[in-house]
């Protein structure tokens, strides 16, 4: 049983990391779902509404990554909340790798993914949200080998993605195990509010 004692609710995040939090999980979900849509479903959904999703997907992807930086500067500016007294050290090690994991994710697949977008031969723009010009990346553009470099990157970016899904459904497992058998509070410390 913990210190706190079974149940108890721990030290809480912050409201900025909460809401940091929710909105950047929102939007790594929708690239998921929008990517495997772009990718599984392309011959069944025409060229327009594919071309309307990698816009989308673009869009919320350099959102995420924005998001990612500011979340990342809050969080080596405040304290998060500390583990569990009882939690074993190789249980504290894993959270504290897979956390970081998480957040090297969070930046490198959005700025693989603009190195992609930069480094494409079709030249396309990218308009965020249809509304905010958004620049490419330099040197990428005027690369001699521009079809091979963006193929190499797309790769690069898909497979980062598979990781990324495999490290979320571990973490959906960890919080769940938290959650619902110790019950030692550590979801609630993330959530909006303190209702149980």
């Amino acid at each position: 049983m913990s210190a706190m004692g079974r149940g108890a609710s721990p030290e809480r995040y912050t409201a900025v990391a909460i809401l940091l939090h929710w909105l950047i999980a929102l939007g790594i979900l929708a690239l998921i779902v929008i990517g495997l849509m772009m990718t599984q479903l392309q011959a069944t959904i025409g060229p327009m509404e594919t071309f309307k999703l990698f816009q989308l997907h673009k869009s919320i992807g350099i959102t995420v990554l924005l998001l990612a930086v500011i979340r990342i500067l809050w969080r080596f500016t405040h304290k998060p909340p500390v583990l569990p007294a009882d939690m074993p050290a190789v249980e504290r090690g894993a959270a504290h790798g897979l956390h970081w994991l998480l957040y090297i994710l969070m930046l490198g697949l959005p700025l693989t993914g603009w190195a992609v977008v930069s480094s494409s031969p079709f030249n396309l723009p990218t308009v965020l949200y249809s509304l905010i010009p958004w620049p490419d990346l330099p040197v990428l553009p005027h690369l001699a080998n521009k079809a091979a470099v963006s193929h190499v990157l797309a790769w690069v970016h898909a497979y980062g993605a598979w990781i990324l899904i495999g490290l979320l459904i571990i973490h959906f497992a960890a919080v769940f195990r938290h959650h619902i058998i110790k019950r030692d509070g550590i979801l609630l410390r993330m959530m909006p509010s303190r209702r149980r």
